[in-house]
């Protein structure tokens, strides 16, 4: 469980990271490719902060990154 606190935290992070960017009205081409590399950290966080959690939480044990999302969507829709 500690894993999965670890992850989410970090998924946070690069989230809150990007956002800074994201949010800029005019970026200039540093501040564009910037941005596009953090949302690549905020993805890659992201779905192992959620296989983390399915592998914890849910018993589903998944790889890829498809099937982490296509796993989530199963676990909201209920099946």
């Amino acid at each position: 469980m500690e894993r999965l606190h670890q992850r989410l935290e970090a998924a946070e992070k690069a989230l809150a990271s990007f956002e800074k960017l994201a949010t800029l009205k005019n970026p200039n081409d540093v501040e564009r490719d910037a941005a596009i590399q953090r949302f690549e950290f905020s993805f890659e966080a992201s779905w192992k902060a959620a296989k983390q959690y399915l592998y914890d939480i849910e018993g589903v044990d998944v790889g890829s990154p498809k099937s982490v999302i296509r796993s989530c969507r199963e676990q909201l829709v209920g099946g």
